[in-house]
């Protein structure tokens, strides 16, 4: 099957970051980020001039926004990338389903929208170590590294890590209780995922770019000449609290 689009469904500190990157840096597989996070909406529709940002409801803000955001997501390459997080997936099908009308579930507004669609599932099977990295970022405000070391993405002034077991514990559960939600939404669509896991990303990032590229029906050894942006930001404070859990 010929893909024209791809949704990269995923949790916070999943490596859909780094992922991202690389299908962007492939130059063959759009160029995909969260354009439907609402935190988010209202950057790109800044970005791409299509209006102040509106409520879920607002059919006309809509149209104008799914018009863009597949322009941006394709980029010239003939397919369109998305990343989408559990979270985002109420208020989504809300803008889809008063956009193109009536009411139906996600996947097939997906498949309305974007032609035909690969799901790719990326999941972190160490919960525990997901939950601590999320609780580190949310802390001290720094989310990304790029691979030289520098700091790629900070939306807080910086701040020394303190570690919380009750709060890590809390966000192991909400990370699998989002997990689950996309198993589930898979099995009520009839979907059979591309799955993936962080922990293979981790290892061999050009490995997991080169079988999303031959799902889509581009060469394997694209993924060869695609170098990651994205360092790891596990440490020694990372070590010393999965350690004390």
């Amino acid at each position: 099957m010929a893909f024209t689009a791809y949704i990269i469904c995923a949790t916070p500190r999943s490596g859909s970051t780094m992922l991202c990157d690389l299908l962007t840096a492939s130059r063959v597989a759009g160029q995909p980020h969260s354009y439907l996070r609402s935190q988010d909406i209202s950057y790109w529709a800044g970005l791409w001039g299509v209006g102040e940002p509106a409520t879920a409801a607002n059919s006309v803000f809509n149209q104008a926004y799914l018009t863009a955001m597949i322009r941006a997501g394709t980029a010239d390459t003939g397919v369109f990338g998305l990343r989408l997080m559990w979270q985002s997936v109420g208020e989504a099908t809300e803008r889809f389903n008063m956009t193109l009308g009536g009411e139906a579930d996600l996947a097939n507004r997906f498949e309305q929208a974007f032609g035909s669609t690969l799901f790719i599932h990326l999941s972190r099977r160490d919960k525990v170590a997901q939950a601590a990295s999320l609780v580190r970022a949310t802390q001290t405000g720094l989310w990304h590294m790029a691979a030289d070391g520098s700091e790629r993405e900070r939306t807080a002034p910086a701040r020394v890590p303190v570690f919380d077991a009750d709060q890590i514990t809390k966000a192991r559960d909400a990370l699998a209780t989002d997990d689950a939600g996309w198993s589930s939404f898979f099995e009520q669509c009839g979907i059979q995922p591309l799955r993936l896991t962080y922990e293979k990303l981790a290892d061999d990032p050009q490995a997991t770019l080169a079988t999303i590229l031959a799902a889509l029906g581009h060469d394997r050894a694209i993924a060869k000449t695609v170098v990651p942006q994205t360092a790891k930001m596990a440490d020694a404070t990372t070590t010393e609290w999965l350690k004390r859990i």
